[in-house]
């Protein structure tokens, strides 16, 4: 019986969200903290002759008059909280997952993501350890995966690499696939093999295989780095006779300067080639400085949502933080919960009485009480614990059991394990440790 084979040609359409070069660009700028912006900035008027940058950070810390209503950065705070890689993805499962038996299941699982951000635990493992069924075990790591850094939460290199290729608009074709089905063929250059399964050029596969070398092994290894060793805050917060106002700050305006009396130069030589060259270099100008407007007011417009929600607390730094998430910002802004993270990670806002980096006004509500129907930030727990503890008998230092007993006795509903928790992050000692006999 002869074997017919039947080809034909389909043409399918799929929405995908293109994301150009100067559009992860611009992404990238918002993500940036003040010095890391200067720094990107410094790099580009080096390699762009049209640009030239004021280092904003060297004019915000000329000396001010007392009278002056601008900001004094003599003051400048080191920048002594490095965060670890637990506490960052700890901070992202808090702030966009809802308070269910799957996350639990994700807070169990991120005890067992190593300094590199793998996965050090088999699914079999962790059924024999929570009982859980399988499919919840999956979805789990599948939630994990989902988070910040790309490529956190995989077992090995390989699926390290390909969890970031897929979660990448920009990938050239086929790299996940063949992530996924060629690995070893890709890393031992055994691209014959490739390009007969996928019917590819080698000079494609190239192009997948310098993408891929552009990845990182080792996604939480920028956790163990020194962090910078100042704080320049974004905003600053002033009050004036209890009206707020927010602004932001001189060294978030780093200026770009466009050099036209050079560039009228070059267009004036008449060569094609200077002439796409300039033009080139202007078009990179008239980017960098639309993402730095951009850039500057999304922050700005975050700080107006906190100013406005925590208004209490930048009244009277006592007041206690109300709960909020990022996709109450959000929705506010009409905004993706991604921008709003990029807006607050690594930016600080000033005030009168300290300086604050903006994702800590973020925080799920633990329980509600009568008092508090939309419930209590994880701050205002904390505060209460060091209450507690500061007015206990030292020679009989409350233990967790009885702490959780006095919140409850105030309707305020939380676990032993989690008072734990809070206490350790507080560096506060278990009672043996606190009790003392004097």
């Amino acid at each position: 019986m002869a074997l017919q084979q039947n080809l034909h040609q389909r043409q399918k359409q799929v929405q995908r969200l293109a994301m150009t070069q100067t559009l992860q660009q611009s992404i990238q700028i918002l993500q940036y903290n003040v010095e890391e912006l200067q720094a990107f900035l410094d790099q580009k008027a080096l390699e762009n002759p049209l640009i030239t940058v004021s280092n904003s950070r060297e004019e915000a810390t000329t000396p001010v008059s007392h009278s002056s209503t601008d900001e004094n950065y003599l003051n400048q705070i080191p920048d002594s909280s490095h965060q670890s890689l637990f506490e960052y993805l700890l901070d992202q499962v808090h702030l966009t997952m809802r308070d269910t038996a799957l996350r639990n299941l994700v807070l169990f699982l991120l005890e067992y993501i190593d300094h590199n951000g793998y996965l050090k635990i088999s699914v079999d493992e962790v059924i024999q350890k929570t009982n859980a069924n399988c499919v919840a075990v999956v979805d789990a790591i599948t939630l994990i995966q989902q988070l910040d850094p790309p490529g956190v939460g995989a077992k090995d290199l390989q699926e390290c690499l390909l969890l970031q290729a897929e979660n990448d608009d920009w990938a050239p074709a086929m790299t996940a696939e063949i992530l996924q089905h060629h690995f070893e063929d890709l890393a031992n250059r055994k691209w014959t093999v490739i390009a007969k399964d996928y019917e590819l050029s080698m000079a494609a596969i190239q192009t997948i295989f310098d993408y891929v070398r552009t990845l990182t092994p080792k996604p939480g290894a920028i956790f163990n780095s020194e962090g910078p060793q100042y704080i320049f805050p974004d905003l600053i917060v002033e009050n004036h006779d209890g009206k707020l106002t927010i602004r932001t700050s001189r060294a978030a305006k780093p200026k770009i300067h466009f050099q036209k009396q050079y560039f009228q130069q070059m267009l004036q030589r008449k060569d094609a080639e200077v002439t796409d060259y300039v033009k080139e270099k202007k078009r990179e100008f008239d980017w960098i400085a639309r993402s730095l407007e951009q850039r500057e007011s999304t922050i700005l417009r975050v700080g107006r949502v906190l100013l406005d929600y925590q208004r209490d607390f930048f009244l009277e730094k006592t007041k206690d933080l109300r709960p909020l998430l990022l996709q109450d910002v959000a929705l506010k802004l009409g905004l993706h919960e991604s921008t709003i993270s990029r807006s607050v990670n690594g930016k600080y806002v000033q005030t009168r009485f300290g300086t604050f980096e903006l994702k800590s006004f973020f925080s799920s509500a633990v329980a509600k009480t009568d008092a508090s129907p939309e419930g209590l930030s994880v701050d205002t727990v904390k505060k209460l614990l060091q209450k507690f503890i500061h007015e206990e008998d030292k020679r009989k230092p409350l233990s967790d059991a009885k702490i959780v007993k006095q919140l409850a006795d105030q309707d305020i509903e939380v676990s032993r394990r989690t008072i734990a928790k809070y206490r350790e992050s507080l560096n506060i000692p278990s009672s043996s440790a606190r009790r003392r006999y004097e």
